[in-house]
């Protein structure tokens, strides 16, 4: 691993988030900076031993279905085993389930290690996300047979939405849930259903990494005329484990009806299985009490109370989206070291002037080049950028848990705005800062020769993952800058305006702040402006320009907030850092002045164009 990566960690977590103050609340007071360092030593040299050197080999290695099983390398399997051992899928849980109760911050900064070093391996975002859902909305009994052993490592969890042919039209789902006989409210599991139906791009749906894997699976309970009841508010959520167990967690040795139906094959994350999932076809009739057992569908325990499935799925999608933003900026974070380090050492050219035009000098190293340096340092920009967003937005997750009421519900409203923004912002950009390595390498940087095109081809996904940028668009302008009257945007601009009155103190920084506040003001009118006349479908037209511009605004904010723990220190890193800044509000701060005309107009070049002019 680079140790320039945990230098810029550090630095964001204790000079700029000073994370450290967190141990003087109850729930951390155990901790110090001390244990907070292990933490990050103990992922970074798992990061570095397990799952960096076999980064290539599951990518040319792809899981497998031998007719029985998946196949994943052996290395994949080592990689699972030390990150259970490393504690960190409890990392964030009490003392007494076996947690270390460490704050959230600390646990998304260690798991920023493992992204980085092999995100297609992957570590636990998807089985912590299960867990921590069980542990918030399921009865003591399903924390205690499903959610605990997640946190152990001894079953693994997935999130199981989407379907052939509905995607992301959560509305148009099919798979229907039916009670499991008379006594189907007595199951000390919860509330037991037959569920029968088909759930694709399902990440880790079938492999044999642990002893069971848990299904969070989205499904309608039918009415009293046997149809399924129309729009979201119809879900209900439900537990389907591929293996049954006991109240303790234990197997009871008999396999539920949920069968794979096939593996995509993906551009990237190839070590991940993806799969289509069936479930209640009939391939492994569950003799469990209820209906006749011969296909009748696979047994599943509700979370939760019927119809309330979204809301609760919504605590672990909200998870994985921060995930998916933390995920894609490390995808960034290793291109960009890596394009770094190459531009180092290839000479190639010489630079322009008299003594450039002389063939007898000697070439220079790449990163003497001014173009060079505008994609290395537009690389750092994204990248660093995204990271401190993505740990502020962790630390509010913190704030959440253990702040004083007033700070806790300022924290809630700043996660809602900021969410979409923490999950798409870096699946663009990142993934830009990507192509931007594979740019700094030349040809080489397009074969498999060099890191960069798989970095590219992983990061590619998560424009796509846990909600494409149109879906984060529309909760963003649709739903999450007017949500209470508009409080979370109006609480957000007021952390920014705090920046910019501390920046203008600054001399080098001053000009910065008045781009902000300028862009601050741009943005609020742009919000006023598309919902001038409350027609959602002008106002949505243009929502991922909106995405665009805010999401901009709010790395200027980042940025300009980070340059303030830097500015006034002598060391290299902080110079970098405070010329990034710079490079962000000459360079892409500007770009929001296009994309907010079209939002503030309501543009409708693209909702008018005929569907035959094509």
């Amino acid at each position: 691993m680079n140790p320039g990566l945990r230098a810029t960690i550090d630095f964001l977590l204790y000079d700029w988030l000073r994370v450290q103050a967190l141990t003087e609340r109850a729930r951390h007071a155990e901790h110090t900076r001390e244990t907070f360092d292990a933490v990050l030593d103990t992922c970074e040299r798992i990061a570095r031993e397990k799952y960096a050197p076999f980064n290539r080999l599951v990518d040319t290695e792809e899981p497998r279905f031998d007719g029985e099983r998946v196949v994943l390398p052996a290395a994949t399997h080592e990689a699972w085993r030390a990150y259970a051992a490393s504690g960190m899928l409890s990392a964030s849980q009490d003392y007494d389930v076996g947690g270390m109760q460490l704050p959230y911050t600390i646990e998304a900064a260690g798991n920023a290690f493992f992204a980085a070093a092999s995100v297609s391996i992957g570590a636990g975002m998807l089985t912590v996300g299960n867990a921590n859902l069980l542990m918030a909305h399921g009865t003591e009994a399903q924390r205690r047979a499903f959610a605990q052993p997640e946190l152990q490592g001894r079953f693994a969890g997935t999130m199981c939405l989407s379907e052939p042919q509905a995607g992301s039209s959560l509305s148009d789902i099919a798979t229907r849930a039916v009670p499991d006989g008379d006594d189907f409210e007595s199951d000390p599991l919860g509330p037991r259903y037959r569920l029968r139906g088909n759930k694709m791009w399902i990440s880790a749906g079938e492999h044999e990494l642990t002893d069971n894997i848990v299904h969070l699976v989205l499904a309608k309970i039918p009415g009293a005329d046997g149809r399924l009841p129309p729009g979201v508010k119809g879900i209900s959520l439900f537990i389907v484990p591929k293996w049954l167990v006991d109240t303790q967690g234990r197997l009871t040795g008999e396999r539920n009806d949920v069968a794979l139906a096939g593996l995509n094959h993906k551009c990237g994350w190839r070590g991940t299985p993806n799969t289509l999932l069936n479930f209640g076809e009939g391939r492994y009739p569950v003799r469990a009490p209820g209906l006749d057992g011969r296909g009748a569908g696979a047994i599943g325990y509700r979370v939760g109370a019927p119809g309330d499935g979204l809301r609760c799925m919504f605590h672990m999608m909200n998870e994985a989206r921060i995930g998916v933003g933390m995920a894609a900026t490390m995808l960034g974070m290793a291109g960009y070291l890596a394009s770094l380090d190459y531009a180092r050492t290839r000479l190639q050219g010489r630079l322009p002037g008299p003594a450039g035009k002389d063939p007898a000098q000697p070439p220079v190293r790449i990163i003497e080049h001014a173009d060079v340096k505008r994609m290395l340092l537009a690389q750092k920009a994204y990248c660093e950028g995204a990271l401190a967003l993505a740990l502020y937005c962790a630390r509010l997750v913190d704030e959440q848990r253990t702040g004083d009421a007033r700070a806790a519900d300022d924290a809630r409203l700043l996660l809602e705005v900021l969410t979409p923004i923490a999950k798409s912002w870096p699946s663009e950009w990142c993934l830009e800062a990507n192509s931007l390595a594979i740019q700094v390498h030349g040809g080489y940087g397009y074969t498999r020769d060099f890191p960069v095109e798989q970095y590219w081809r992983d990061n590619r996904l998560n424009m796509i993952h846990e909600g494409t940028h149109g879906i984060q668009a529309m909760d963003l302008l649709g739903r999450k800058v007017r949500m209470e009257d508009g409080r979370g945007l109006s609480l957000l601009a007021q952390r920014m305006q705090t920046t910019v009155a501390r920046a203008r103190a600054v001399p080098t920084l001053a000009a910065h702040a008045q781009a902000l506040a300028r862009a601050i003001d741009e943005v609020g009118v742009a919000t006023r402006m598309a919902w001038a006349d409350g027609d959602p479908v002008a106002a949505l037209a243009n929502a991922v320009p909106y995405l665009q511009a805010l999401g901009h605004t709010v790395l200027a904010w980042i940025w300009l907030d980070v340059a303030l723990a830097a500015v006034g220190r002598d060391d290299v890193a902080s110079r970098g850092r405070l010329q990034a800044c710079r490079y962000f509000f000459h360079y892409e701060l500007p770009k929001i002045g296009p994309w907010l005309q079209v939002v503030r107009t309501r543009d409708s070049t693209c909702a008018e164009m005929p569907e035959d002019a094509f």
